[in-house]
């Protein structure tokens, strides 16, 4: 598979071409979710209303029935539940690391194994976030580590 990226002029909008043998149903509804993606969402702290982008958040996290989108330094309230923020930004490079987590892999720096088959995610922001047993195969898959 070949992938081309190009600027478009000026007076352009951004296109996305396809050009394949046969388009199967993955691709199809891999191309639907990226442009149905809605890539921001509002976030609420103290008593400011701020539009999130998903590219500055690196992980999403439920507590105490609510949720909470952490950047690099704040925290942030979502008013979604954690099972609809993972519809929405899977798509995006997101995954489930627990049953209360979402992660952004785009901000994981590096990744430890620790006791039980569990994995810790060190984060760019110097965090770091527990990837669950049951979720370890999934993170080594869609980064492309082996079992080895």
């Amino acid at each position: 598979m070949k992938i081309i990226i190009e600027s478009p002029h000026p007076d352009e909008e951004d296109t996305v071409i396809v050009r394949c043998a046969s388009p199967d149903q993955n691709l199809i509804s891999m191309l639907l979710s990226f442009q149905n993606a809605k890539t921001e969402l509002t976030g609420y702290l103290n008593d400011k209303i701020v539009r999130l982008n998903y590219h500055d958040i690196y992980y999403f996290e439920a507590n105490d029935n609510r949720v909470f989108a952490y950047y690099h330094s704040d925290v942030y309230e979502v008013k979604y539940k954690l099972y609809e923020l993972e519809e929405r930004f899977v798509p995006l490079d997101f995954m489930r690391c627990s049953k209360s987590m979402i992660v952004n892999m785009e901000k994981i720096e590096y990744l430890s194994p620790i006791f039980s088959g569990k994995m810790e995610a060190h984060l760019k922001n110097g965090e770091k976030v527990i990837i669950s047993r049951q979720y370890v195969h999934e993170l080594k898959s869609r980064l492309g580590i082996g079992e080895g």
